[in-house]
């Protein structure tokens, strides 16, 4: 079953939260709740639950370890997927280091950037190769994810690369919007549009 992209964000919006309860000693946690920390309803967060086969709400709420595990069940690649960045300039170099360690199962292995002062180096804890070796190591490493942060102008290109390398998800971070085959899924970021929304919203305040 494959579920609709918005319960998997969903999906992915509770477990961040779910962590930091663990974090923080709570051991139970009702819909309602979970639905106060993401501006949701405690209808549709049992919808969700209930949606990937979790029904197990006691007196006392989800049992939040147990709902942790039945969403990474859900999400999760059971040998987990390598992912590489493409371009490490300031946008790239702030996505690798907020992304390593976050997820076991999600783990950025390389870096790739034509500068030549960055080539060879750890950046971020993470090796940069030259972007002309990208074939060749998305392919010994079993590379299937790339994020995307390269100057709009060579964005068609690198994904070009990417998707000849055999990548099979991509995620866009650049200004322009990136076109792949239908095999490979594309999720496109664009900062702008997501800064002009919260702008109309400032200049029209909702009643």
């Amino acid at each position: 079953m494959t579920l609709p992209e918005r319960t998997v964000e969903r999906l992915s919006e509770y477990r961040r939260s779910l962590l930091q309860c663990l974090e923080e000693g709570k051991t139970h946690i009702f819909s309602h709740e979970l639905a106060g920390l993401h501006h949701n309803t405690a209808v549709q967060v049992r919808r969700d639950i209930m949606f990937i086969g979790y029904t197990s709400m006691q007196r006392k709420g989800y049992d939040v370890r147990e709902l942790i595990d039945v969403i990474g069940d859900i999400l999760d690649s059971g040998k987990g997927l390598n992912v590489a960045v493409i371009g490490i300039g300031n946008l790239g170099r702030a996505v690798t280091t907020y992304f390593v360690g976050k997820r076991s199962k999600l783990n950025i292995i390389a870096t790739f950037d034509v500068d030549t002062t960055k080539i060879d180096r750890v950046i971020s804890g993470v090796k940069c190769y030259p972007i002309n070796r990208m074939k060749e190591i998305v392919e010994a490493n079993n590379i299937s994810i790339a994020i995307v942060t390269v100057p709009a102008d060579s964005a068609a290109e690198v994904t070009a690369q990417l998707v000849e390398a055999g990548i099979m998800g991509l995620m866009n971070f650049t200004t322009v919007p990136l076109n792949v085959p239908d095999e490979v899924y594309l999720d496109e970021y664009d900062m702008i549009t997501s800064l002009e929304k919260v702008a109309y919203f400032v200049k029209s305040p909702r009643n």
